[in-house]
């Protein structure tokens, strides 16, 4: 059962590092990586240094994996999820706006508790296999197959690697209704929390940047309620944050930008 969860840990290695090395070659979309994890986390001329030298850790890791039992390897990729699950927490809390990085531009969706969820899942299975008495790819099994179910369930890139293969548009090129856009808001427990204490349930204001739709109320202390809620999946991200009376001469202005 401990090598079992071997094979697993290692192709998501391998993907990870083509990926992210894909993702540096091509630079396809200006600006990408300042909206990936952990170039985001880093400034800029470092950005894309530090995604080659992670791709080339989960790389030199894989392989440790694949062809010996030695356990600075077993232990390093330990470190590594566990670490991977530290800076997605710190990600969500600095950049909510970006996206993990964990497999390239694909993983460019805000940072969310399926992710963080994920590598949770890997740091344990890491953990098992430390003590596994043969190099990696050794066979498959249920147990394998199960680990492979429950990170399927938690990658978000599922979602975008479906709408891709069906030829859909990026996400900040799909039309999406003012009305969808508040739907998802009033299902979400940001929106619950907050709701109480709005003068209206209608917002007073909405605009759309890219893949968010920003809706404003005023509640009751006669403030700014600013709700942004990410338009694809199923359990969007949403954000809230309130600007004070005080601050709103401090706000610049934003116009439309249109994808």
């Amino acid at each position: 059962m401990l090598e079992s969860q071997l094979p697993v840990l290692i192709v998501l290695l391998v993907l990870g590092t083509v990926a992210k090395l894909a993702t540096v070659h091509t630079d396809a979309e200006p600006g990408a990586l300042t909206r990936l994890g952990p170039a985001v986390l880093v400034p800029g001329p470092l950005r894309k240094p530090a995604l080659v030298c992670c791709a080339v850790g989960e790389l030199v890791l894989a392989a440790g994996l694949l062809v010996t039992t030695y356990p600075l390897f077993r232990w390093g990729t330990v470190a590594f999820f566990a670490l991977s699950t530290y800076v997605l927490l710190e990600l969500r809390r600095r950049r909510p706006d970006a996206g993990c990085g964990c497999f390239g531009e694909v993983s460019s969706a805000p940072v969310g508790v399926r992710s963080i969820s994920r590598t949770v899942v890997l740091t344990g299975m890491a953990l098992m296999s430390v003590w596994a008495p043969v190099p990696g790819m050794s066979g498959i099994s249920w147990w394998t197959l199960a680990g492979v179910a429950v990170l399927a369930v938690l990658s978000p890139e599922l979602d975008e690697a479906v709408a891709r293969i069906r030829h859909r548009a990026p996400c900040e090129q799909r039309p999406a209704l003012e009305s969808a856009g508040l739907a998802k808001l009033k299902a979400s427990a940001t929106w619950r929390s907050h709701a109480d204490g709005l003068l209206s349930a209608e917002p007073y204001d909405s605009w759309r940047e890219l893949c968010w739709r920003f809706f404003v109320f005023r509640d009751r202390g006669g403030d700014d309620v600013v709700f942004a809620v990410y338009l694809t999946g199923r359990h969007p991200v949403v954000r809230m944050a309130v600007v004070g009376r005080d601050d709103t001469d401090s706000m610049p202005e934003y116009t439309a930008v249109s994808a």
